[in-house]
């Protein structure tokens, strides 16, 4: 249990880089300009415009969450104390050393907050297909696209 506990704890910063293609249902020009506006919206920066390979970048920094950095604290709290009391029901013989264990719980909410805190890249690219329409390649964190789906309605390419 205690080692899932610690692959969770280093998941909660993975990076979760994903893309998704967008048909626009108007042309690229409005398309790239809506997405442009929610991305600034939603605190991005325009920070490169590519105009030989149809390509915008944005940049903006994502907050870790207080909540989730205070439930992976509590999480390794009890992980710990479960730990703790397996190795003094083991061990009785040695005093209450085990308990101090839990005194680390609270490294995973602070590794949490370190690591989550980072500067996000979106990057939008039309892609040109001769025997269909142009497409819109978005490659952003996942639960950014899974917002932009959302809040506009586009259409995505399964």
């Amino acid at each position: 249990m205690l080692i899932g506990l610690f692959f969770f704890i280093r998941a909660s910063v993975k990076d979760r880089t994903k893309q998704i293609q967008l048909i626009p249902a108007e042309s690229e020009d409005i398309l790239l300009k809506k997405l442009q506006d929610y991305f600034e919206a939603r605190a991005y920066r325009l920070t490169a415009v590519n105009v030989e390979n149809k390509q915008i970048a944005f940049k903006g920094f994502v907050k870790p969450s207080l909540f989730l950095a205070i439930l992976l604290s509590f999480l390794a709290l009890v992980g710990l104390s479960c730990l703790a009391l397996v190795l003094f029901l083991l061990f009785p013989n040695v005093e209450n050393v085990f308990w101090l264990l839990v005194l680390i719980a609270p490294l995973a909410g602070v590794f949490y907050w370190r690591k989550a805190g980072r500067w996000e890249e979106i990057l939008l690219q039309v892609t040109s297909k001769t025997d269909s329409p142009n497409l819109v390649t978005v490659t952003a964190h996942r639960d950014e696209l899974i917002q932009l789906q959302e809040n506009l309605s586009v259409q995505t390419v399964d």
